[in-house]
């Protein structure tokens, strides 16, 4: 006859370390409501702990006579004394309750421990509340004062070598010795490794926040600075195009108004119009698209490249249409040339060449000269009044990206003269 053996039982699973990180979880956030509540009432931590030793450490010896019982072995009789119960209440009070201001004065307290322990020793008492010392200790190295440790552990060695004394009808010296200051170097280095981590955490914190406050800085400043950027870019768009749509509109309705000859010039001053506000528009969506909250790429006119060197051209023919007469001339390798550097000759070119058009009008001769060197570029345009302020700050602000100058004022033969240089060595890009 066979007989089926029952399978044996599946092992268990051993368990995941993602079990735990809830526990962990847990106990970080009571730490933490525990640690805002020692702050809001500290008082209340402290008449625990001062309850806890009492229950611990004080109502044994309260209820039994003391460390040594009458009736014990003659050599405990020997080296104990035993207390009245009057006297035992009001030492193990003395011992315990300065641990009330552990922490707000650990040095006064660790001496009124220590003044008791070595008082009730010196009569060769033994209590149970003579941990109070130890808890003292460990209170000074967590809250006292670097220094006073030194003062501190004098007077504990000095207490101890008594205690060892007082016992040395029990165990030897050494052994009672090497006890002792072992449990009283634990509770010294205790409080010392609570109090390097709790400073290394108050520094971490410090740290984190002062890295918050750069980063939200770096932040604005960031946020400045393209603003600017921005508000360079509108001003030159829209100053240029809206003082040449002016012109041509002015023009064409002197056109209209006129003889029926002139009606041709009139549509033509109006398609321009078109064409100019068509491309200040989408100059203007491409200046704005980087304002704008989205993931999704700007499609069609938006991503046309930044203008450069080859677009003046088209510059130069837009302000002859509106009435200005401009002579363009260019010297050196204009390929070679960063697209920043490209965009900012072009937009002070623009920004020159706007500001003769509004304010010498139709009718004035410009002279446009650009000189590209091997380490530096010169701009010159010559021609029209005084320009505005605004302008100027401008193309002062674009010129010192890349270490140049720029001045302006009356020509010598008349006429006004804006003049600006770009370093084109180590500081090529910088825009």
């Amino acid at each position: 006859m066979t007989t089926l053996s029952p399978a044996p039982a599946p092992a268990a699973a051993p368990e995941e370390p993602g079990a735990i990180a809830p526990l962990v979880a847990r106990l970080g956030r009571a730490g933490r409501r525990l640690r805002g509540a020692d702050l809001a009432r500290p008082w209340v931590l402290d008449t625990a702990l001062v309850a806890v030793v009492f229950l611990m450490f004080c109502l044994p010896d309260l209820l039994h006579g003391g460390v040594v019982d009458a009736d014990g072995p003659r050599r405990f009789r020997l080296a104990f004394t035993r207390l009245p119960l009057a006297a035992m209440l009001a030492a193990q009070a003395a011992l315990v309750l300065p641990l009330l201001w552990r922490r707000r004065r650990p040095a006064p307290a660790f001496a009124a421990v220590a003044a008791v322990f070595v008082l009730q020793w010196a009569v060769g008492a033994a209590l149970h509340a003579d941990v109070a010392l130890f808890i003292a200790l460990y209170s000074l190295a967590l809250h006292g004062r670097p220094r006073q440790l030194l003062w501190a552990c004098a007077v504990m060695t000095a207490a101890l070598a008594l205690v060892a004394v007082r016992v040395s009808v029990v165990v030897s010296v050494a052994d009672a010795l090497f006890f002792l200051l072992s449990t009283a170097t634990a509770a010294l280095t205790l409080g010392l490794v609570i109090r390097i981590r709790r400073a290394q955490l108050a520094a971490l914190r410090d740290r984190a926040a002062r890295l918050e406050t750069e980063r939200d800085q770096r932040s604005r400043l960031a946020a400045a600075a393209e603003r600017a950027r921005v508000a360079r870019e509108m001003h030159d768009i829209v100053g240029h195009h809206l003082s040449v749509v002016i012109t041509l509109a002015d023009a064409g309705a002197c056109a209209t108004a006129g003889a029926a000859a002139e009606s041709g010039r009139g549509a033509e001053a109006l398609r321009l119009i078109g064409g100019t506000g068509r491309q200040a528009l989408g100059e203007l969506r491409r200046v704005l698209g980087v304002l704008r909250d989205t993931d999704a790429p700007p499609a069609g006119p938006q991503l046309s490249p930044q203008p450069g060197l080859a677009d003046l051209d088209a510059l130069c023919h837009g302000v002859r249409a509106a009435g200005l007469d401009v002579v363009y001339r260019t010297a050196g390798k204009a390929e070679a040339l960063d697209e920043g550097v490209q965009l900012t000759v072009y937009r002070i070119v623009q920004e020159a060449v706007t500001n003769t058009l509004k304010h010498a009008g139709a009718g004035t001769r410009v002279d446009l000269a650009i000189d590209i060197g091997a380490d530096r570029l010169g701009i010159q345009v010559r021609g029209g009044r005084r320009h505005d302020g605004q302008g100027l700050l401008g193309m002062r602000e674009r010129v010192a990206l890349y270490g140049g100058h720029l001045s302006a004022g009356p020509a010598p033969g008349g006429g006004w003269t804006v003049a600006a240089t770009l370093e084109l060595g180590p500081r090529e890009g910088a825009a």
